[in-house]
């Protein structure tokens, strides 16, 4: 890996789990330091949250996007020079692009970690002036998806993440998404799960929460990063701060284009591609875009030391 140039993947909501970056913080001194950092930032127990749950507390929307940003900066900064160093791009999946934005420099931890904590209470509270759902469609293309949910009358349902050829995730009224869940079936998919969330997420019934994401965003510094972030809504790659700004913000709103922000990516020729964080998310729709990648996760001691021992046999060859 020392000599390879990578293209860093940070997850997003739903790759949180209770017991998170705990084992990483007893075994890393930086990784402790910044889960330190998060409760003093934040003025709350997040890392009790993070290890110990329960479930549920982690789960809600305000806690489980900072969570997430904490665990994969604490694996960012583990992670040897030599190896960030090699990053050439980076995107994250929906909150994760704030998380590739900090391991970036474009954003501090302060500024980041606070952002993600006010766009979960922004979301959490769009969920409750107009509720809405969310449904993971398998087995349609995306046009088919998109007429499905035109055809629809009873409310709003819209595209909401492009995660991988053949996965597509549907949002909007809970009527409408229930509509569209059954037509989808009629139009050939193989499954039209609802998925447990508190919003319609990616969709325009996320119109409450823009004005105070944009108002979070003036308040802080943004930098241009060290490497470029393919952003979710326009899946080009960002180093301009105003243009990573403008993006942040009609992400709430947008769909995640993630299979086209995977092939912005692909323009860079990374040799290697790392997920950052919990879970391993990424890793599979990576798997199921294209199969000839090489992409590893990395979100506890055991695969940190896994990618030192391939530093140093680079560097010993």
């Amino acid at each position: 890996m020392s000599g390879n140039s990578i293209a860093l993947l940070m997850p997003g909501q739903g790759s949180q789990f209770v017991g998170m970056g705990r084992e990483l913080a007893e075994s890393h001194a930086r990784a402790a330091d910044v889960f330190e950092r998060a409760n003093d930032v934040l003025g709350s127990d997040l890392r009790r949250i993070c290890w110990e749950g329960p479930e549920e507390e982690l789960t809600r929307t305000e806690n489980a996007q900072p969570a997430i940003l904490l665990h994969s900066y604490a694996v960012w900064v583990c992670l040897p020079e030599e190896v960030r160093q090699r990053v050439m791009v980076g995107a994250g999946h929906s909150l994760g692009e704030f998380s590739a934005y900090l391991a970036a420099g474009a954003l501090g931890f302060e500024d980041a970690i606070r952002l993600v904590r006010r766009r979960g209470e922004l979301m959490g509270r769009a969920g409750t002036v107009r509720p809405g759902t969310m449904a993971a469609v398998i087995g349609l293309d995306p046009e088919t998806v998109r007429a499905v949910c035109e055809s629809v009358q009873e409310g709003t349902v819209v595209p909401a993440n492009y995660n991988a050829p053949g996965q597509i995730v549907i949002s909007g009224d809970i009527a409408a998404v229930d509509v569209a869940r059954e037509r989808a079936l009629e139009a050939g998919a193989k499954r039209a799960v609802q998925l447990n969330v508190s919003g319609a997420f990616h969709s325009p019934l996320m119109a409450e929460a823009r004005e105070g994401l944009a108002l979070s965003l003036e308040a802080v510094e943004v930098r241009q990063g060290r490497f470029p972030v393919v952003a979710n809504a326009a899946a080009v790659p960002v180093t301009d701060p105003a243009r990573a700004r403008e993006l942040l913000i009609e992400q709430l709103t947008s769909p995640v284009r993630w299979v086209e922000c995977v092939e912005s990516m692909s323009d860079t020729s990374p040799d290697t591609w790392i997920e950052v964080g919990p879970g391993k998310v990424l890793t599979g729709l990576m798997r199921r875009i294209d199969r000839g990648k090489d992409v590893r996760a990395i979100g506890g001691p055991e695969e940190l030391d896994a990618v030192q021992a391939l530093v140093e046999e680079g560097d010993d060859a």
